[in-house]
């Protein structure tokens, strides 16, 4: 993995190439999650069309079903989902978060009992590791642990220090192992003195690229701003930035003003099954009466296969009610397509040098 940066620096919106096995990523990049080893009802030729370049899976759950023996049997996750782009791979911590009611940390490790079937399953850094390597991920991540806001001091120092004991230990499988690609995560929660001692030991580690973690857990915008800005600021220039977990428009576009590069979110599938569509300036709540008879698309200006294809809002909103999976997958579509193109256009709009006026847009 080799990352060059193009065009900025420490501060302030940059352009950036991330080239992996799988292919170059150009940054800033939004990556689709496909949690469970697929981009929710996107056939991978269909994502590739919206101009995504790599997605996030999750190494945790893959590892729950089918297993990462069978993944490494069947060729690895590229030729397992049949993906040709680049993949990130997450080892687990935000389920720390997610899943506390089926965990026990450690400062060995975390002991899950599975929801699937209550299995047990201890997860440490070094298999955690261990598994995305088998898995064949591009980009991996290190066993870390968030907190939700608005957890204590004391427990969001805990989990810091924890983090930092884990990444050394991830840093030592690293050199054993001669890997490539694999981020170090900040963590800290709100407090700032915590954020700059998690910055200063995760970088000495000198990993490949960074991770903001910990952030969108309950906090709010601005808060998450205020405190991203102060951590963003302390990482290093020559080394991808990747706030995980963050997907609002808003959120993205104040992020990379900041100096972020890379980021993933639930949002665009998720919503699109809900049934509501990401749109400039907000969203459309497709299953709303208002659209019944609606004959226009989603987004007249959007150029996506569903809004290009005619099909309409009236339509849409009918699928919904009616069951139909086909509005899912239109919907979802349609929203990884925004995102993207949001990205292209970010892009765009640093390269020649136009961004905060393009950030203003979309405000409007």
């Amino acid at each position: 993995m080799r990352f060059t940066l193009l065009k900025g620096s420490g501060s302030g919106p940059r352009l950036g190439r991330l080239e992996t096995a799988h292919g170059a990523v150009e940054t800033p990049v939004f990556m689709p999650v496909g949690t469970q080893g697929t981009v929710k009802g996107l056939m991978p030729d269909l994502l590739e069309t919206t101009g995504a370049r790599a997605i996030l899976c999750n190494a945790y759950h893959l590892a729950l079903r089918p297993g990462v023996e069978v993944v490494e049997a069947l060729g690895g996750l590229h030729d397992f989902m049949r993906w040709p782009g680049a993949i990130v791979t997450d080892s687990g911590g935000f389920q720390i978060f997610s899943l506390a009611r089926h965990r026990k940390v450690t400062d060995e490790g975390v002991r899950f009992k599975s929801p699937l079937d209550g299995a047990t399953i201890d997860l440490s850094p070094e298999t955690a590791l261990a598994n995305q390597v088998r898995l064949g991920a591009d980009v991996r991540m290190p066993l870390d642990q968030p907190v939700p806001y608005p957890a204590s001091r004391t427990e969001t120092a805990e989990a810091t220090d924890r983090t930092t004991s884990w990444a050394r230990r991830t840093r030592e499988a690293v050199r054993r192992e001669g890997l490539e690609g694999v981020f170090g995560i900040v963590q800290g929660g709100v407090h700032a003195d915590l954020r700059e001692k998690s910055v200063s030991e995760i970088t000495d580690l000198d990993f490949a690229g960074y991770a903001v973690g910990g952030l969108s857990v309950g906090e709010g915008p601005e808060r998450m701003d205020a405190i991203l800005r102060h951590t963003v600021r302390l990482l290093p220039a020559d080394r991808p930035r990747y706030l995980m977990g963050v997907g609002y428009a808003r959120d993205i576009l104040s992020a990379v003003s900041a100096g972020v590069d890379m980021f993933d979110c639930t949002l665009p599938t998720r919503n699109g099954r809900n049934g509501t569509a990401f749109v400039r300036g907000g969203t459309l709540r497709l299953k709303n009466a208002v659209h019944a008879s609606d004959p226009t698309p989603i987004d007249p200006g959007c150029s996506c296969p569903v809004c290009a294809g005619g099909f309409s809002r009236g339509y849409l909103r009918h699928l919904f009610l009616a069951g139909e999976s086909l509005a899912l997958i239109l919907v979802s579509l349609h929203n990884v397509w925004f995102y993207q193109d949001l990205m292209a256009g970010i892009r765009g709009a640093i390269r020649e040098g136009r961004f905060e006026a393009f950030w203003a847009s979309c405000r409007e």
